[in-house]
């Protein structure tokens, strides 16, 4: 195929060079580059914006907005004559004759219009489309909600994940939300007064920040629980009137990513147990009582990398366990050989690969793996791949429409999927406010190598009845449920102190 990338030759950036290379290590592909200028880019007073955030923020200058020369694209050379399809990130390509994929975002072309979605603090809905009919789509998203700069370069790496999955077929569509659209027009870019304005603003923020990580660790988190009685968040589709009991810390470390296990008649709550002191968690666990937790947890699974989300099951009369380590690069299992302690690493399912979440199901005859995958670089939250395999020991193999769903609202996984009748219940996380923002419960209506849809029917929101600024995850065992979210921890709390 003759492909031809159609930018901007006045404003080449680490983004262009970056989607050049991926789109011409695909097979059977011939690209070649029209860099004539474009004009409309982002105005200069949103670079000032970039620099001063790079500054106070301490980001790298090497990013995907970095201005480059023109001749960083010259190796790929000018289209020929003929080509058989045109990417076209500038929004003004109107040949007759090749198939023209414009790309846009929420309805309109060119890195101004993510910008300005970005500063008004929306979720730009990117597509790649075809004759105004979309090929492949996407909610972007980031973890720097508020930082202008970092947003847009997550965005931009996103851009070029949905442009390669378009070339595959992959990323065709995103589920619609249960709340109401984002309405109208495009907004306007900020002028240069409101753009020095915001840059003023957030040095203020930063300053903000830094007194505020001087009294408190950052982040903090807590873990709720409940006994169900019946009813839980998946039947009842709201907090409980009754609210949260919190698992109390000591103020040095937190625990989050509950998952509990009935195993042999007792259960027992594995959680993410954070070290302040170390920036690193290990895997802790504690035994529920009728009244709740036993004691506190204690340390089960430590490793020299940073553990999370410990996904555990029983299968075959023993208890296993498929921690995050996208620090390492690996998705492990692990089985209890003296539960809730005794852990041996079994095997390596998944090597190389920045997974976050690994959620596995077994369902229509085969396991499946769901993980967010960080596609090398942007945000880890919005981006899922699958893999399947006839046993959770595997092998594991991709889904060949991976990644399947590009949705900062719905991609990453949020605890154990449950069935309900003949429906498989998802619980997602909506990142699009900030990392584990808000918990949604996700149906899946389709999954199977052809690929995987589902129905977001509910967004859970911390409020009265669970403070605080997130919500995260929900798993239930044993007639308890358990979520978790944000909490606030001086750094003077005394060891032994309670929420």
């Amino acid at each position: 195929m003759r492909l031809s990338l159609r930018v901007d030759g006045d404003c080449v950036r680490g983004f262009h060079v970056l989607l050049a290379q991926r789109l011409a290590a695909l097979a059977n592909v011939e690209l070649s580059v029209d860099a004539r200028p474009a004009g409309g880019g982002i105005p200069r007073s949103a670079e000032a914006l970039f620099q001063l955030e790079t500054a106070i923020h301490g980001l790298p200058r090497d990013g995907l907005a970095k201005r480059l020369p023109r001749s960083a694209l010259a190796r790929y050379g000018a289209p020929p004559a003929s080509v058989d399809l045109v990417v076209d990130l500038c929004g003004d390509v109107q040949l007759e004759g090749p198939r023209i994929w414009h790309v846009t975002y929420g309805g309109a072309s060119g890195e101004a219009a993510l910008l300005a979605l970005i500063l008004a603090g929306q979720t730009p809905l990117a597509r790649v489309e075809e004759n105004g009919a979309a090929i492949a789509a996407g909610r972007l998203g980031t973890e720097y909600g508020g930082i202008a700069l970092a947003s847009f370069q997550d965005m931009l790496a996103r851009t070029a994940s949905l442009i390669v999955a378009a070339m595959s077929g992959a990323a065709s569509a995103v589920p619609a939300l249960p709340e109401p659209a984002q309405a109208g027009a495009l907004p306007p870019m900020p002028s240069a007064g409101k753009l020095g304005v915001r840059a003023a603003k957030a040095l203020a923020r930063r300053i903000v920040q830094k007194i505020y990580h001087l009294c408190y660790n950052a982040p903090h988190w807590k873990v709720g629980w409940r006994q169900t009685k019946g009813r839980d968040l998946f039947d009842l589709r709201a907090h409980t009137a009754s609210g949260w009991q919190v698992l109390p810390d000591d103020g040095s470390r937190f625990y989050a990513d509950p998952f509990p296990i009935l195993y042999q008649g007792q259960l027992t709550l594995f959680v993410e147990d954070y070290i302040h002191r170390l920036g690193k968690a290990i895997i802790s666990a504690v035994p529920f009582g009728p009244a709740g937790p036993v004691g506190r947890p204690e340390p089960v699974l430590e490793l020299p990398y940073h553990l999370s989300y410990p996904f555990v099951f029983e299968r075959d009369g023993e208890v296993w366990m498929v921690p995050e380590s996208c620090a390492n690069g690996t998705v492990d299992l692990y089985r209890a050989t003296a539960f809730p302690g005794g852990w041996v690493k079994e095997a390596t399912l998944l090597s190389g690969v920045v997974a976050s979440d690994a959620t596995l199901v077994e369902h229509g005859g085969s396991w499946w793996m769901f993980a967010t995958v960080r596609d090398g670089r942007g945000a880890f939250s919005d981006t899922l791949h699958l893999w399947s395999a006839p046993d959770f020991r595997g092998p594991w193999t991709p889904h060949p429409n991976n990644p399947v769903l590009i949705d900062i609202a719905s991609a990453r996984p949020a605890g154990r999927m449950v069935k309900r009748g003949d429906q498989l219940l998802r619980p997602v996380q909506d990142c699009r406010r900030s990392y584990g923002a808000a918990l949604g419960i996700a149906r899946i209506s389709h999954l199977d190598l052809i690929g995987m849809e589902q129905v977001v029917e509910t967004i859970l929101n911390p409020g009265a009845l669970w403070d605080g600024r997130k919500l995260h995850t929900l798993n239930e065992a044993g007639g308890f449920e358990f979520i978790d979210g944000s909490a606030i921890a001086p750094r003077w709390k005394q060891r032994g102190g309670r929420y």
